[in-house]
């Protein structure tokens, strides 16, 4: 059976009409979005009457939850106090997610801080196994971390590292950003046959059904040739920054996919999620059409 992606924004666009992200969940229905990613980025800074009326709202209006922790977060940092605060940071932004009822928490996997990647990875995979320990001892098990793919070169986060790192457990689900793995590889990662070798890729590591639920971000990023990711764009920007969208919406609709896509343009998150949406449905079309 054909299951559908969902979509929705990375906090709230700048054409956001209200005040309160409570407000958020029925604004997103009215204008034809699924999803909502609540941002925690700089810190947990909601409090649990906020975090409740956002998750009550979510749940009329149908709307799917998730929650970014913060990014400070770095597994690959082997400092037993580091390790202890990130810990902290992972099940503070479980709690929060807990009192929204969203079902997935986005954490960073940290910087190589001068070590090989494997032996990054190494450290990253130690912690990890700590923090979904903690997570359990403080009943937090029904909720997913999603390990995400970072943007810069020397950061800890390439496609094969967080898919190793989804081995651990069942209950982690990679966050793929599409714009960051095209930033960290200096524009190479776009196109089909990028697109279909790297859903591909997922597949092969963690399984069809575990693959077809990836999470994902997805927005146009600027980039440069040392450092990798620069900074997030808008899909009205000139001066041809990528990842190319549909190459990656038609690939999803042909496997029938159901990933989760937040949309993290710089300010018209909203609106390129609706674009995003908008073209991923007429590739279903197409592909239910071409299954008659």
């Amino acid at each position: 059976m054909r299951m559908n992606a969902k979509f929705g924004p990375a906090g709230n666009a700048e054409n956001f009409p209200y005040k309160s992200s409570a407000d958020a969940p029925r604004w997103l229905r009215e204008i034809g979005l699924d999803c909502y990613e609540y941002q925690c980025g700089k810190g947990i800074h909601v409090g649990e009457d906020t975090a409740r009326k956002v998750g009550e709202a979510a749940a009329e209006q149908g709307i799917a939850l998730s929650l970014h922790a913060p990014y400070f977060i770095n597994l690959a940092n082997p400092d037993s106090e580091a390790l202890k605060k990130t810990a902290g940071y992972i099940t503070g932004a479980c709690l929060v997610a807990g009192w929204m009822g969203a079902r997935r928490v986005v954490i960073h996997s940290g910087a190589l801080m001068g070590r090989t990647r494997q032996e990054a990875l190494g450290i990253a995979k130690a912690s990890l196994k700590e923090v979904l320990t903690a997570c359990d001892d403080a009943g937090f098990g029904g909720i997913a971390l999603c390990p995400e793919t970072m943007g810069k070169i020397n950061q800890l986060g390439n496609l094969d590292e967080v898919l190793e790192l989804c081995t651990l457990d069942s209950r982690l689900i990679p966050c793929i950003d599409f714009g960051h793995l095209y930033a960290r590889s200096l524009g190479i990662e776009q196109g089909e046959e990028a697109m279909e070798r790297m859903l591909d890729r997922v597949a092969e590591v963690l399984g069809e059904e575990r693959a077809s639920r990836f999470h994902s971000h997805f927005s146009h990023i600027e980039f440069t040739a040392k450092g990798g990711e620069k900074c997030h764009r808008t899909f009205a920007d000139d001066g041809g920054y990528g990842p190319d969208w549909m190459p990656l919406a038609a690939q999803i609709a042909r496997r029938g996919w159901s990933p989760t896509f937040i949309c993290e343009s710089a300010g018209t998150q909203a609106e390129d999620a609706l674009t995003m949406k908008r073209i991923y449905r007429d590739y279903m079309r197409e592909s239910v059409c071409a299954a008659v």
